[in-house]
């Protein structure tokens, strides 16, 4: 490999508070489900059960893979077909990233405990994940029926019970409940649970058959769903949902498709009529700290001040969506009911005037707002991933949209973006924008990809090259371990400083600058030319200098650049090519 292009200019930099690790559940000690042989391609590695007949600890874990991995395959299709309450092509998308969200904390209670953890932490924590990561008002619904179904399982177990339970607790959360939503769809599962007088497994069945017939009615409960022949969007990924439960439960995998045809996403997603569109500007969601009075009357304030308002939650968080014309007043709602924080706010309209497209533009998600200067100095649009959040598929969606190009290559720069990272850029290729999706899996692989942009190139040519730019670079990163726990490189203490090495860990040390050693010793063993290191703000003033000096000592030929991350999860990330 040829000596890597100059980067941009390197800032002064200052160093970060010790953040923990976000590691992979093999990094972190996570279970392993028995497989069973039978069940169909595809199914999650780790998520199948022997036989199970009732929702325990083990199931639900299964049931949460499953289900992500069903949103995943049905998400383009439901974004497709999602005209109600607004035609933003973007349900499918918001119910997967609020599934991925429980998904993550089930892992956590997981890798939390040496044995199998208790059925009620697992399924609190399911529902704890939901209602953090909620996206959307089906995301938001959602939710809260899987906060219904915690409150149930956690004491008994009692299936159809919870199923009853998560459809009460959805039609208390929404404050104009509508028939032929996710909410019929929802009842319909929970009548068609209580008929049944089967075990586990038989009720998931009834529960799915249910809810998939209420969805074929849909269009005929729901005016703007029969004009546009689509079922509901909400209601086809809570069809998804149960028949992943139905799998897990029964281990046969049920029909999740129906009977009404997605209509083309430019009936679906653009109504004709004007009127159809006409509605609050912005959605606006956030999660909120407040008790439960203060909850009573912000709701009816922001039921005075827009529609679609969804309050989920409980014992003193809550989250809440709704749409309206001030979002600044549906902010300073939340304010005045508590504390409110991840505060998202989206416009449902374009942006007002023309404007001209350049030929091509690259979209860089990064860790920390020292690399997003450094990116948007070499002319790329940036998404910042804020205090470990990783951005929606709608922002990155805004941010295609943003760098206002024909041809745009998109940087995640992160393993666990591949699937909001692809919904981004299907929509925006339907909106007639050619997009190239590069899947670095860390920052420094996207600087190592930007560094060999060459706009003036053909499309093809550029993206490949970036792609072989980015994959000859290995990464790794430092952060500190949060707890006790099993890791690829043995049992880590809270406090331990973890190496990781293309995202598992690879050395376990007590002291910053010695680990950072140990780990560019390791990643140098197989060659290398550049070494790239981002610090956070925080990190020890002399760490860099160190560095530079034990690579230029102990590595002849290979240089070092230094970056200022700023405030970022990891404490260093390094980069070899």
């Amino acid at each position: 490999m040829t000596a890597a292009a100059p980067r941009p200019g390197v800032p002064p930099r200052s160093g970060s508070t010790l953040l923990l690790a976000r590691r992979s559940p093999a990094a972190q000690g996570g279970h392993q489900v028995p497989q069973k042989d039978e069940w169909p391609a595809g199914t999650p590695a780790g998520a199948a059960v022997e036989e199970p007949r009732r929702l325990d600890a083990v199931a639900v874990r299964a049931w949460c893979s499953l289900a992500l991995d069903g949103l995943g395959l049905a998400r383009e299709e439901i974004d497709a077909v999602n005209v109600y309450p607004v035609a933003d092509g973007d349900t499918g998308t918001n119910l997967y990233l609020t599934v991925e969200s429980a998904h993550r904390a089930v892992e956590a209670v997981f890798a939390a405990y040496a044995e199998v953890p208790r059925t009620a932490d697992v399924v609190r924590a399911m529902a704890h994940g939901a209602l953090l990561g909620a996206r959307g008002n089906s995301g938001t619904i959602l939710s809260q029926l899987l906060r219904g179904m915690a409150e149930v399982l956690a004491e008994r177990d009692d299936l159809a019970g919870a199923l009853r339970r998560a459809a009460e607790s959805a039609y208390e959360a929404v404050a104009h409940p509508v028939e032929g939503t996710v909410l019929t769809v929802a009842t319909a599962a929970a009548e068609a649970a209580g008929r049944s007088r089967g075990d586990a497994g038989a009720v998931a069945v009834a529960a799915h058959a249910g809810a998939r017939r209420a969805l074929e009615a849909t269009p005929g409960q729901l005016e703007v769903l029969g004009r546009a022949g689509v079922v509901d969007a909400g209601g086809w990924g809570l069809v998804t949902v149960l028949a992943a439960l139905a799998q897990t439960l029964s281990g046969e995998a049920p029909p999740v498709r129906h009977g009404a045809a997605p209509a083309p996403r430019e009936a679906a997603g653009c109504p004709a009529d004007p009127a159809e569109t006409a509605g609050p500007a912005f959605e606006v969601i956030y999660l909120l700290e407040a008790g439960d009075e203060a909850v009573a009357r912000l709701r009816a304030r922001l039921d005075a001040l827009g529609d679609s308002l969804v309050v989920v939650g409980g014992d003193g968080l809550w989250n809440v969506h709704v749409h309206v014309d001030d979002a600044g007043a549906a902010v300073e709602a939340g304010v005045e009911a508590g504390r409110p924080h991840r505060i998202r706010i989206t416009h449902f309209g374009e942006p007002a005037g023309p404007r001209e497209r350049v030929q091509r533009a690259v979209v860089a998600v990064v860790p920390g707002e020292g690399l997003a200067g450094l990116c948007a100095g070499a002319g790329a649009t940036t998404v910042l991933a804020r205090d470990g959040e990783l951005p929606s598929g709608g922002e990155l969606v805004g941010a295609i949209r943003r760098a206002h190009a024909r041809e745009v290559v998109l940087l995640p720069n992160d393993p666990e973006l591949r699937h909001s990272a692809a919904a981004a850029v299907e929509q925006a290729r339907a909106e007639g924008i050619r997009v190239a999706l590069i899947p670095t899996r860390s920052a420094v692989q996207g600087l190592a990809a930007l560094a060999v942009h060459a706009p003036e190139r053909r499309f093809d040519e550029d993206v490949v090259a970036m792609t072989a730019a980015a994959g000859a670079t290995r990464y790794a990163e430092l952060a500190l371990a949060e707890r006790q726990s099993w890791t690829t490189a043995g049992i880590c203490q809270a406090g331990d400083v973890l190496g990781l090495v293309d995202g598992d860990v690879a050395v376990i040390g007590q002291d910053v600058a010695e680990t950072a050693e140990a780990v560019l010793d390791r990643m140098l063993r197989a060659g290398g030319e550049l070494v790239t290191l981002v610090l956070a703000t925080g990190t020890p003033p002399d760490l860099a200098p160190r560095l530079e000096a034990y690579v230029r000592e102990t590595h002849l030929a290979v240089d070092t650049v230094v970056y200022e991350g700023g405030h970022q999860d990891a404490l260093l990330l390094i980069g070899v090519e």
